[in-house]
């Protein structure tokens, strides 16, 4: 998908002059036919508004939301509007993103412009009629059901599984931001074949939701506290691929209860209270 310069002054304006940057977001993407789709939608949108668009997802694809944003950040377009592609809206799928994109903003080392989140698909206009032109127009046939073959398959011999929890206190702390990250470097460091190989999932709440966001990796069972996307990074270059448990958001059992460590905390000291 070609990219617009921003800088140079193209692109959609507002009632008020101001230059429009628009994000397609899907959630996620498993392989090429869909991220075409997307950017021949992000294309057919380009066309139609005059805006810059890019198309992203919140889980897994290439590029990511945080990605796309940070990129068009670097293009100082005057504002940038999400539009979700998703159904249903879910409230908390809009709270973890409003909260993921102020996170990214305070943690971002240059300047960013304002970002908005446009209204979900159901609420716009036209959804009625399009749901009465899906209803009344051609449709594909279900073909019958055919027993499939026996197939041989491989035993996956990655010797590490990595879980990233996605109770409700960490998704609300920003679980999928932390999932998409890792399924993204999954793929970019093809962490499945790189050193003992990596398998990684999504788990349902694994226990010390206060520590959210939470990750554990395996087989030394080690449990990562208050995770971002920087801590993420470190523990692909220095637990799964060197071996060695990354202390400073690592939380070790040790009997007795422990707070999410502050990010100037010394990592070596573990703050706990007594039962």
């Amino acid at each position: 998908m070609g990219k617009t310069g921003l800088a140079q002054g193209q692109g959609a304006r507002d009632g008020e002059g101001r230059r429009l940057a628009l994000l397609l977001l899907a959630k996620s993407a498993f392989a090429a036919p869909p991220h075409r789709e997307m950017e021949r939608l992000a294309r057919a949108l380009a066309r139609d508004t005059g805006a810059v668009v890019r198309a992203c997802f919140s889980e897994q694809g290439q590029p990511s939301l945080r990605d796309a944003l940070v990129a068009l950040w670097a293009e100082a377009p005057d504002e940038i509007r999400i539009l979700p592609l998703v159904l249903p809206m879910e409230p908390g799928f809009l709270r973890w993103l409003s909260r993921s994109v102020a996170r990214w903003q305070a943690e971002a080392t240059g300047p960013t412009a304002p970002v908005s989140i446009a209204d979900d698909i159901a609420s716009a206009p036209g959804f009625a009629a399009l749901l009465t032109a899906l209803a009344t127009g051609e449709a594909r046939p279900v073909p019958p059901l055919r027993a499939p073959a026996p197939e041989a398959v491989l035993v996956p011999p990655q010797r590490r599984r990595v879980l990233v929890c996605e109770g409700g206190a960490c998704n609300a702390a920003g679980a999928t931001a932390i999932w998409a990250h890792l399924r993204n470097l999954q793929v970019r460091r093809d962490l499945r074949t790189t050193g003992a190989g990596t398998m990684t999932a999504k788990s349902t709440c694994l226990g010390p939701c206060a520590l959210a966001p939470v990750v554990q990796v395996f087989p030394e069972g080690t449990w990562y506290g208050g995770v971002t996307e920087a801590a993420i990074d470190r523990i692909v270059d220095e637990h799964l691929l060197g071996d060695r448990i990354v202390e400073r958001f690592a939380y070790h059992p040790t009997g007795r209860k422990q707070r999410l460590r502050p990010p100037a905390t010394d990592p070596s000291s573990i703050n706990t209270d007594g039962d």
